[in-house]
C-alpha cells in the first residue's frame, strides 16, 4: 500500500533503502534503540510500514514483550532503575524463540511476544513463519548492549529529550553511539534528522 508522503515518511523511505542496499537479500534484523518508548515504537512501526510499501515483508517485535515477570525480577532485589537495566529482560528467551529461529529462515517458526508487560501474564505462543527475504524490526531500550549488538544487521539509536536513570546507566556503560549504524534526532518526530558525529 502506498503511504502518504510526509517529511517523516520520505526520511524513512531513504533509511529503508539504505538498510536494504547494505544488507541485500535474506533475513535482516533492524534494532531500534532509544529511551522514549512511545516514540521508539511508533518509529519502528512506521519503518516496518515503509518496508512493506517497498514489497519487502516486515515483521515487528518489541522488547517489552520479552520482559521478565515481576516475580522473576524481584529475585534481583528492589524495583530500581539499575534492576531494570541489568535484569529487566529475558534475553535468553528473546534469542531462543525470536532471533535464532528468524535467522534460520526456511520454514522455522518464531514468536514475537512471550509476556504481556501490562498484565504481567504469559502470552500463548503464536508461531509465525516468514519468506526467505524478510525484515524484522525490533524496538527496545538497551538494544546496543554488548550481549545483544552483534545480533543486529542495522542498529538505530533514537535521541530525544526523554531520558531516565536506567538509560543513564546504559549510556555510561555501553556508549551506544559508538556502535550504531545511525543516530537519529527525534526532537521533532515529524522531521527525523540524521546526526553525524565522530561518536557514531
Amino acid at each position: 500500500m502506498k503511504l502518504v508522503s510526509t517529511p517523516r515518511v520520505e526520511y524513512l523511505r531513504t533509511l529503508a533503502a539504505e538498510i536494504l542496499n547494505l544488507n541485500g537479500r535474506g533475513r535482516v534484523i533492524v534494532a531500534v534503540d532509544g529511551a522514549d518508548a512511545a516514540a521508539r515504537t511508533a518509529f519502528a512501526d512506521d519503518l516496518a510500514a515503509v518496508f512493506d510499501e517497498a514489497e519487502t515483508p516486515a515483521f515487528r517485535a518489541s522488547l517489552p514483550y520479552f520482559r521478565r515477570s515481576r516475580q522473576e525480577q524481584a529475585r534481583f532485589g528492589a524495583d530500581t532503575p539499575e534492576r531494570l537495566y541489568r535484569h529487566g529482560y529475558d534475553y535468553s528467551a528473546l534469542r531462543r524463540v525470536l532471533l535464532e529461529p528468524f535467522r534460520l529462515g526456511g520454514s522455522t517458526a518464531f514468536v514475537t511476544q512471550v509476556i504481556d508487560p501490562e498484565r504481567d501474564t504469559w502470552i500463548e505462543p503464536d508461531w509465525t513463519t516468514a519468506p526467505a527475504d524478510a525484515i524484522l524490526v525490533l524496538d527496545g531500550e538497551f538494544l546496543n548492549r554488548a550481549e545483544l549488538r552483534d545480533g543486529w544487521n542495522y542498529r538505530i539509536l533514537l535521541e530525544s529529550e526523554t531520558t531516565n536513570e536506567a538509560d543513564y546507566l546504559y549510556q555510561k556503560e555501553e556508549r551506544p553511539r559508538q556502535w550504531v549504524s545511525a543516530v537519529i534526532d527525534l526532537s521533532d518526530p515529524a522531521r527525523p534528522a540524521r546526526v553525524f558525529s565522530d561518536s557514531c
